[in-house]
């Protein structure tokens, strides 16, 4: 097994309503969606945002689209129109998500880290 942060096996989108932050994360390859599943859970997810004391973290999956959706309850200090934060729309916190480090078996890792694509050969 490698660990690698979660950016080089997913992206993510983030987007915010009120107080409630939306974060999304979609796996590159079919094949790192259930370690994403396995490893990316609600408590983890919930422990990365520990500072910001959030009162719920849900996790949906979309396993047709390879995604993931966290919903993030009052982690955005009282949403666009409250919070003193440079980023009140929350719009960089999907950064924080995607630096969590996963374990991946070296078979998917041809190059000693995972690839976006498939090796052509």
């Amino acid at each position: 097994m490698v660990r690698v942060p979660l950016h080089r096996l997913a992206h993510g989108r983030t987007g915010d309503k009120g107080d409630r932050s939306n974060i999304s994360v979609i796996a590159y390859r079919p094949e790192f969606f259930p370690l994403l599943v396995e490893q990316v859970t609600e408590a983890r997810v919930a422990e990365v945002f520990r500072h910001r004391r959030p009162q719920s973290v849900r996790r949906y999956l979309l396993p047709k689209l390879g995604a993931m959706n966290f919903v993030i309850d009052g982690v955005l200090d009282g949403g666009v129109n409250d919070s003193l934060n440079l980023d009140t729309h929350g719009k960089s916190l999907v950064f924080l998500v995607l630096a969590i480090e996963i374990e991946v078996p070296r078979r998917l890792c041809p190059n000693g880290l995972p690839t976006q694509r498939p090796n052509k050969d």
